[in-house]
């Protein structure tokens, strides 16, 4: 999969610019602020149809304007497929490919695979837990329809349990039958979401932990782990151990969507115990175990987005980073860097077809 060019309309900072980009390396460069980032997000909007900066679609519009369209040529094999994303204030978000509706984004998702690596990656080191099932489903909704359509079942099933329970307290009534349809249903998506979270987990591993010490050149010992209510205990008996605690609360106090992510550095928790080079080491090489997992799945190389990857980072971590790129395990790759020079600098120790945006 090679993205051959990019339209941006009202997207962000630009209010209509084309790039074209070479099929392995294109670096943007510039200060902070002139859009370097914006160039990736609207990929990402083509591969995942919505941005990794902001949640809420209209937050990506041009100030007062209310739509923005992002348009792809993307070479798929022999043919060439146009995709488009359209988005409007006040309507449904409106996909295309080759001019054809597409009418649920869940049939796109995996399309374009891609792993992208920028700052906000730390939130996975610094916020709650829900940003790492996010991460974590984001990554296996590019590879299974089942698993991603498991997903939205499961929440619009947990939210339905969550009403009842209301309903129960706000009433002074109770009817557990009622509660039983939810949790049959709750264990049944969660029992798949569960198996195939550990599986992924299980998988890229042992890749994290090699990828960690080429970078790092062995000075640490990282580990992650998956953490799961469901590793003690089927859901349905967790459901019958804490309805009363459900009751209470009014809400769904046990399930897939209390699961989390630990990392670790030399035993300890990264976050506490991690330098910043360190943690972001740590990102990069997860990022890199995730592209070894898409690959694998999607038999084909993503797409590689490096948002400002070499800030923070050593010599050694840089020249590891740029050893990595420079070779043919790697597709396409987008890099922002505010140092030209440095760019420069490693685009002449490529031996690989290249692309310079300098933006102003």
């Amino acid at each position: 999969m090679i993205l051959k060019t990019l339209q941006v309309h009202q997207f962000k900072n630009y209010t209509d610019r084309a790039f074209h980009f070479s099929p392995k390396i294109n670096c943007f460069v510039g200060k902070n602020g002139i859009g370097k980032t914006n160039v990736l997000e609207a990929i990402h909007y083509m591969a995942l149809t919505k941005g990794f900066a902001n949640s809420l679609d209209k937050h990506n519009i041009q100030f007062n304007k209310d739509y923005f369209i992002i348009e792809a040529l993307i070479e798929n094999g022999e043919k060439e497929d146009k995709v488009s994303c359209i988005v409007n204030v006040g309507r449904k978000k409106k996909l295309k490919k080759n001019e054809a509706d597409i009418p649920k984004i869940a049939d796109y998702i995996g399309y374009l695979p891609l792993v992208m690596i920028s700052p906000y990656d730390r939130d996975l080191i610094t916020e709650s837990a829900d940003s790492r099932r996010k991460y974590i489903d984001s990554i296996l909704s590019q590879v299974n329809k089942v698993y991603l359509n498991s997903l939205i079942a499961y929440n619009k099933t947990l939210q339905q349990r969550n009403s009842l329970l209301k309903y129960f307290a706000k009433n002074h009534c109770f009817d557990k039958s009622q509660l039983d349809v939810y949790n049959m249903q709750l264990s049944e998506y969660a029992s798949f979401i569960f198996e195939h979270r550990k599986a992924y987990v299980e998988e890229i591993r042992g890749r994290f932990k090699e990828k960690y010490a080429l970078i790092s050149n062995q000075s640490e010992d990282v580990d992650i782990t998956y953490k799961s209510q469901l590793l003690n205990a089927p859901l349905e008996v967790l459901f019958d151990q804490n309805l009363d605690k459900d009751r209470i609360l009014q809400h769904t106090s046990v399930g897939i969507h209390r699961d989390d992510l630990i990392f670790t550095i030399n035993g300890n928790p990264i976050k506490r115990f991690g330098s910043q080079g360190q943690q972001k080491s740590l990102l990069i090489a997860l990022k890199l175990a995730q592209y070894d997992y898409l690959k694998i799945q999607s038999k084909v190389k993503p797409l590689l987005l490096l948002d400002d990857v070499f800030d923070k980072l050593d010599e050694y971590r840089v020249k590891a980073i740029i050893d990595l790129v420079n070779s043919d395990y790697f597709g396409q790759i987008f890099i922002t860097d505010t140092h030209k020079d440095r760019i420069e600098d490693l685009l002449s120790k490529l031996e690989v077809e290249s692309n310079l945006v300098e933006l102003s």
